[in-house]
């Protein structure tokens, strides 16, 4: 039995966490056994989905990113303990971590980059770039993410783009469960519903994605807005929704452990994204059956095929994605159609089967490179 550690900061309801969650499903357990150590307890919304397939859960209690680094002994001796083959690493705080323990013990570690450097904050760039040799292999979660490693950092290790993946034998459109979401918050079952999944941080800005709504719902009455998350621009997003007069329009569904009924009540889901690596949020969307307005950040280009499955906008053209609402709404059938083709894309494009099979082929190959080398 091999003994895989996904090292990650937290286990909140995020596209990597989910990622995590959805994979376990699909692995070989006859083969793989597999740990999950996190560090802030108060995100842990994703722990029950992992322990009860069997994923093996320890929280080394941090109180913040900093702290992360003073549990690298108790991380080590949990390794020791559970005798694990390999390390596998999620985000730039875990990522460094475990960069230190491949220099202190003998032991594979691959991580995983699902953001673009430029996006990171100077110093994290830093210490990324000066010990990002100090691991096994990169996976890149798109090409754009690989063309940033290079370009930043030019590794002398291997990347490997594996993109991700979505369970669509789990992520199914049911038609109950949409219209008891929409009983819930008092949206009329004829109203088209524009949607997002996501954290409320900087990046995703949702604070414009009221403002499209906005613009939309002037001329389509019909139309309701629906936002499952939390995050730190949560008051923003607020203030916002409040300045445009639609707080009987839009709806705060707040965090959901469970999101598979608001994907199920949305009919549009829209992404104003400013930069993206590959959102595990628009692989759900897909699956679930939403039609996509989206930008063309990060990866959302190499799934949505514009006018095939979806509709991209330029990033800085975010405005316009009001006018391809317009353009759903008036034709109603339309929404069901790009629902439909979202669906059959990802299905055939993104099957997580894909990426689980990438993930334990690389696990097999760096565990003996790595014991051949010794």
């Amino acid at each position: 039995m091999i003994k895989v550690l996904h090292l990650i900061k937290s286990l909140g309801r995020g596209g990597a966490e989910m990622l995590l969650a959805e994979s376990l499903l699909l692995h070989n357990k006859n083969q793989f056994e597999f740990h999950y150590v996190y560090f802030l307890p108060w995100k842990n919304q994703v722990v029950q989905q992992l322990s009860d397939p069997g994923g093996k859960v320890t929280c080394l209690k941090a109180t913040n990113s900093i702290n992360i680094f003073f549990r690298a002994p108790e991380l080590i001796n949990y390794i020791r303990q559970h005798k694990i083959d390999l390390l596998h690493c999620h985000m730039p705080i875990t990522g460094l971590l475990g960069r230190y323990v491949h220099s202190k013990i003998s032991i594979p570690v691959i991580y995983t980059e699902h953001n673009l450097q430029e996006r990171y904050h100077f110093i994290t760039r830093f210490f990324n770039k000066i010990t990002f040799n100090y691991q096994t292999e990169t996976i890149a979660v798109s090409g754009d993410v690989k063309n940033s490693i290079n370009k930043n950092i030019k590794p002398k290790i291997n990347v490997s783009v594996v993109e991700n993946g979505i369970n669509a034998e789990t992520f199914v459109r049911n038609s109950e469960d949409g219209m008891r979401i929409r009983n819930e918050y008092n949206i009329p079952q004829n109203a088209v519903v524009v949607g997002n999944i996501a954290v409320f941080r900087s990046q995703k800005r949702l604070k414009e994605w009221v403002e499209v709504f906005a613009s939309s719902s002037t001329s389509n009455p019909n139309l309701f807005g629906l936002l499952v998350g939390q995050g730190p621009f949560m008051e923003q997003v607020e203030e916002s929704i409040e300045a445009h007069g639609l707080k009987n329009k839009i709806i705060l569904a707040g965090l959901q452990s469970d999101v598979k009924p608001y994907y199920s009540a949305i009919d549009i889901f829209m992404m104003t994204s400013l930069y993206e690596g590959l959102p595990i949020a628009l692989l759900e969307a897909m699956s679930m059956e939403c039609a996509v307005v989206s930008t063309n950040a990060g990866g959302t280009k190499s799934v949505i095929r514009n006018g095939e499955d979806g509709f991209l906008v330029n990033v800085s053209d975010w405005k316009d994605l009001a006018a391809l609402i317009d353009k759903l709404v008036s034709t109603p059938l339309l929404i069901q159609q790009y629902g439909i083709k979202a669906r059959k894309r990802v299905m055939e494009s993104h099957g997580l089967n894909k990426t689980v099979l990438a993930f334990e082929e690389m696990y097999l190959r760096n565990i003996n490179n790595f014991d051949a080398s010794k």
